[in-house]
């Protein structure tokens, strides 16, 4: 196998669909800023928001479907290809079912926490009430996509993202143009983008498995001790993203309350981040992909040969972001924003826009790695260590506790992204270890 040639099948879809997610959200935006009234956009953002916060969590019904699944592949298990299959997608759809059940209190939870002027609250609570419903189809479809990651295609992910995207714009735009159906048909396409989409998904996962996918639901329960791995798994990623949702909000709540100026500097540098991470992501679904592939196959030759190639891809790309950062923040910046004052105040951070490549490479992949392994409990742990040294850096200071200026707040982000990769980077010989890769099979 020419391992590079693999890589880069698998790392280009991935890229390519994750550069359609905002496009999702901009098309959205630009649909509600031609109704007429900007709180219309408003509602929008904060509606959005909190779909985002409420779907989270869930992360873990792709990325923990993905290592068992990949592992299952390369072991050439096809009853445990349907066993993951038929459990990640009952999980999501019964998470789903869940949420639209506890729309109510999940809604003004929200609504309380973000308090939102009128009218925008009453906008963004509609809109979120649509979109919820379709919950069930949403964390079903991120199920299917970890499973298909796993059987070692992102271009059926990436098809499915990309047909999404374009049903949810094409419906709203009818429904807002032709209808006259207003905001309210923004939300409706999306929600009905979110259950064809899941139509879709499934039917390319049949296709992709031979026509057989589904088990008696029984079965789904029957086995014991996979079902035990399988929640074990999930719920080390839960967890996970718990902690990584406390670092987001945390910096949010500090750049809010730092004023309106941080606030809006913060806004642009994260973009930084997520356009390094849409690539980034792209490589760590691949390691994803062949570490679990490897693994379940007992390949170790192939297993090293992959680890490395990746680290040495993630290498590249850290240093072509580097220097794209490096000498190109300040249009980059223009791009973003037409605001006088943030772009002079960011021309303070471009030390920490420039670091944001090499410091935060070693996290992006090696999650990847662990997560092909279903080493989730050292990633759990990994992130938890590190989140702490966050909030220590931000609040702790020789004089006390304290509220932290812009540059801790962002030294304190870098450093618990480096963290991560670095304790994963210390103990990933002990993880890579055919020992240790032998053992998850029982432990997880």
């Amino acid at each position: 196998m020419r391992i590079n040639r693999e890589i880069l099948r698998l790392s280009v879809p991935a890229i390519l669909s994750n550069i359609t997610v905002p496009l999702l959200g901009l098309c959205d935006t630009a649909i509600a800023g031609h109704l007429g009234a900007d709180s219309y956009i408003g509602a929008i953002a904060v509606g959005s928001m909190m779909i985002n916060v409420t779907f989270w969590l869930f992360g873990f019904l792709r990325m923990g479907t993905t290592g068992i699944t990949a592992q299952a592949f390369g072991a050439n298990d096809t009853a445990a290809l349907r066993t993951v299959f038929s459990r990640a997608v009952t999980l999501g759809a019964a998470i789903g079912l869940l949420l639209v059940l506890l729309l109510y209190p999940l809604r003004e939870t929200l609504l309380i926490l973000i308090a939102p002027e009128e009218p925008i609250r009453g906008l963004a609570s509609r809109y979120y009430t649509i979109v919820l419903m379709s919950a069930p189809a949403l964390l079903a479809t991120n199920a299917v996509q970890g499973w298909l990651f796993g059987m070692q295609t992102t271009l059926i992910p990436m098809i499915v993202a990309i047909a999404t995207n374009v049903i949810n714009i094409a419906t709203s735009l009818t429904l807002v143009l032709v209808f006259q159906t207003g905001f309210i048909g923004v939300a409706v396409g999306t929600l009905a983008a979110n259950w064809l989409g899941l139509i879709l998904a499934l039917i390319l996962a049949r296709r992709k498995a031979g026509g057989k996918l589904w088990i008696p639901f029984r079965e789904v329960l029957g086995d014991r001790e996979g079902l035990g791995r399988f929640f074990r798994v999930n719920s080390d990623i839960f967890f996970r993203s718990a902690a990584i949702m406390a670092v987001s909000l945390g910096i949010t709540a500090i750049g809010s309350r730092l004023g309106a100026l941080t606030l809006a500097v913060n806004a642009v540098m994260m973009q930084f981040f997520n356009f390094f991470s849409f690539f980034m992501d792209g490589l760590a679904f691949t390691a994803e992909a062949l570490t679990g592939r490897f693994a379940g196959a007992r390949d170790f030759p192939m297993l090293h040969r992959s680890r490395n190639a990746l680290l040495w891809w993630s290498a590249a790309m850290a240093a072509v972001f580097f220097l794209i950062y490096f000498f190109a923040s300040d249009p980059i910046v223009a791009l973003i924003t037409d605001s006088p004052t943030v772009r002079a105040d960011i021309r303070n951070y471009h030390l920490w826009l420039s670091l944001i490549p090499p410091l935060t490479v070693a996290a992006f992949i090696f999650d990847g790695f662990y997560i092909g392994l279903t080493a989730t409990r050292a990633m759990l742990v990994a992130t938890v260590i590190s989140a702490l040294i966050f909030f220590g850096i931000c609040f702790i200071h020789a004089d006390g506790i304290a509220l932290p200026d812009n540059g801790r707040l962002w030294t304190a982000f870098l450093v618990y992204l480096a963290g991560r990769g670095a304790i994963l980077a210390a103990i990933s010989p002990r993880v890579f270890s055919p020992s240790y890769i032998t053992a998850s099979d029982k432990t997880a």
